[in-house]
């Protein structure tokens, strides 16, 4: 007979959407996962008997749907009641929801999420979900798909600390858009592509939030520098002002009113950026947009743009990959981790893989 999890999916947007589809596509004897609830903000498909929803109308049933289930506290009276383990599937950036994960986990409700804000804000909610986790009887925590999409960093950093290795520095390109933006922009081959066009590339082919100052303003690569740091050891306080994070946003175009009008005036800045890219070619050297943790003496934890020469392996890297180099005292060469660090299938593939390795263990 196979061991029975219950699963409540909250935001089936891009991500949520492709873990569903990859969740059907499941074949295990030993597991069978039933999906008790999809909620979004605004409406919620709910199993008020526990029973498996279908995941082949899914979609159709839930803008059907009449019922909501919004609330934290109302997700988790619902979930406190199911009869089989439950694994809370966070595929959302809410930051309301993420204060609420100690609950949940001190309630036995395991959680699997790409969500960043749980993670990188004030240290004393890390620390909350953490320790709730410990405690007997307390639900599982896996974020794997908050660095790197589906790449394996949070576990390898993990396995590494665990074993007793000791990290000494971790550093990377963390971002998938501003990835793609540097590997076009400042290249072994040497460009002239100015980097207002390339901006515009990437904001057209989606590589960008719709507001590319959501990405270029470093925040998101410095939530990311900031959960790894923790995870080495080091106790970050929060990811907005614990260190320095250099924004790619020219202060005058920091407080336009709306993305189109940052796009239209941004050429008139390239100049700056072509000048620190001049200098990198004079060098033999390639710009790119860098998080790093230095643990090896005093901890040095920031978010800049970075020279490297071309014999790096953060200057071959191409399209918008992510690729991230640990250094620890048995790794002195450093352990490389590349590959597609953004996109909803992987990401989704990732909180996946992690749901199956909470309800393995549960």
């Amino acid at each position: 007979m196979s061991k029975l999890i219950n699963l409540a999916i909250i935001g089936p947007g891009l991500v949520g959407s492709a873990y569903i589809r990859q969740l059907a596509a499941i074949k295990s004897k030993a597991i069978s996962y039933n999906v008790i609830l999809i909620a979004r903000s605004s409406k919620a498909l709910v199993s008020r008997d526990y029973s498996p929803l279908s995941l082949q109308s899914w979609e159709a049933d839930l803008n059907a749907s009449t019922d909501k289930l919004a609330e934290p506290s109302e997700i988790l009276a619902f979930l406190k009641q199911s009869p089989n383990p439950v694994i809370l599937v966070d595929n959302t950036s809410n930051e309301t929801l993420a204060k609420a994960y100690p609950s949940f986990v001190e309630n036995g409700i395991s959680i699997a999420t790409p969500n960043k804000k749980a993670f990188s804000d004030d240290i004393s909610l890390w620390d909350e979900i953490f320790d709730a986790s410990a405690k007997p009887g307390a639900g599982l925590v896996y974020h794997e798909a908050t660095v790197g999409a589906g790449l394996p960093i949070i576990g390898t950093l993990n396995d590494l600390v665990n074993t007793g290795d000791e990290i000494q520095k971790v550093e990377g390109i963390f971002s998938g858009s501003l990835s793609f933006i540097f590997n076009n922009y400042s290249t072994v081959q040497g460009s002239d592509l100015k980097f207002s066009d390339i901006v515009l590339k990437a904001k057209d082919l989606g590589y960008t939030e719709p507001d590319p100052r959501d990405d270029l303003n470093g925040l998101d690569v410095a939530r990311k520098v900031t959960i790894v740091s923790r995870l080495a050891g080091y106790k970050v306080k929060n990811a907005s002002s614990s260190f320095p994070v250099e924004s790619l946003i020219p202060k005058p175009l920091e407080s336009v009113s709306s993305a189109a009008e940052y796009i239209q005036r941004l050429p008139d800045f390239d100049g700056e950026l072509d000048k620190l890219r001049k200098e990198a070619e004079a060098e033999n050297k390639v710009l790119r947009f860098v998080g790093s943790a230095d643990l090896s003496g005093t901890p040095d934890v920031k978010v800049s743009i970075q020279k490297y020469d071309a014999s790096h392996p953060f200057a071959s890297l191409q399209g918008s990959d992510n690729v991230i180099a640990i250094y620890t005292k048995r790794y002195t060469n450093p352990l490389i981790i590349q590959g597609a660090g953004a996109g909803d299938d992987v990401t989704a593939a990732g909180v996946l893989a992690d749901t199956i390795k909470i309800a393995q263990r549960l």
